[in-house]
């Protein structure tokens, strides 16, 4: 009767169902692009399951919104440009980074490859399309004080984001201010034509960019979801480095209108470069360095409107140790 029952028991437990996976929404910072395709790459391989996590990816409407987002608990992490969201930690809002991801800025001033403006020499006479308080326009100023530009030397125009793209798409300004893997393949989308970006980080402004957020309450009571959901990210980012047209076509899969294919991939392309520094070459993603980030909020204080305690303390804004080893 002894064996009956064990064999009774260990078949009861076959055929119970394995635990429901953890249900995790991740905000974008924007309209999906090319950015994002390790994030739909993971969920669509299977990786984030095997970390026994159901992932729900949610488009955004801003870095600014997004960290509101997660602020409030409404989403359980975001994907955001990290300097926004320390300007909203300072004054209060639950939320830490738990990962930068791009360790070296994507802002540039670009325009068609057939205007041949190459080096910020090159901008002299131009007219530049940006977008007022925006993240680059308020890093654009250290441009010119690292490139020897003055204001005098081009004429500016201002817009928001759409205005500024079409600024250059119709040829009222020859440059805008934009990231290096987003407004450019907006642009070639609509045009087909490419275009060349003069980056801020090949003139010595080291500051960083996207990342992931939480909201540090959920943190406190999410330890071990956080921990897989970070291990299952960083796997999914280093199998869509192998894979770049598969990763970009992973966004297609979920979206189909979300883009046209070979802009989706070139973006990413564009996007991968920037995940490292020289010192954080070889490692796996997001293991940001204490130096960057203190450089970054030195920066962010100086030129992006961050108020002066933050240099204080630079570690209050991110942390290492939901990282897989």
């Amino acid at each position: 009767m002894t064996g009956f029952l064990a064999v009774l028991a260990w078949a009861m437990l076959a055929a119970a169902p394995a635990s429901a996976a953890d249900k995790v929404v991740l905000m974008l910072n924007w309209y999906v692009y090319g950015e994002h395709a390790p994030f739909y790459y993971g969920k669509a391989k299977g990786i984030y399951a095997a970390e026994n996590i159901d992932l729900e990816i949610q488009e955004g409407r801003g870095s600014a919104a997004t960290t509101q987002a997660v602020a409030a608990k409404t989403a359980n992490f975001g994907y955001v440009d990290v300097p926004t969201m320390m300007r909203a930690a300072i004054k209060g809002a639950p939320v830490i980074s738990t990962g930068v991801l791009l360790q070296t800025s994507p802002m540039s001033a670009m325009g068609f490859v057939e205007k041949n403006i190459r080096k910020p020499e090159d901008i002299k006479g131009k007219t530049v399309a940006i977008t007022p308080a925006d993240s680059m326009t308020q890093i654009w100023p250290l441009f010119l004080k690292k490139t020897g530009l003055k204001e005098g030397d081009f004429t500016t125009v201002a817009g928001d984001g759409q205005t500024k793209l079409n600024a250059v798409i119709n040829g009222q300004a020859d440059l805008l201010l934009g990231y290096v893997m987003d407004q450019s393949m907006k642009i070639k989308d609509a045009t087909g034509k490419d275009v060349y970006p003069i980056k801020f980080a090949d003139y010595g402004i080291n500051m960083v960019s996207s990342g992931i957020i939480a909201n540090t309450e959920y943190l406190r009571a999410n330890d071990e979801i956080t921990k897989r959901f970070m291990s299952a990210t960083t796997k999914a980012i280093e199998a869509a480095e192998k894979d770049p047209k598969g990763a970009a076509q992973s966004i297609l899969d979920a979206n189909p209108k979300g883009g046209k294919i070979d802009t989706l991939t070139q973006g990413f392309e564009l996007t991968i470069p920037l995940y490292r520094t020289p010192e954080t070459k070889g490692k796996r993603p997001f293991q940001v360095t204490d130096a960057n980030m203190t450089d970054s909020v030195n920066l962010m204080v100086e030129f992006g409107g961050l108020e002066a305690k933050a240099k204080d303390n630079p570690k209050a804004f991110y942390t290492n140790d939901y990282l897989p080893k």
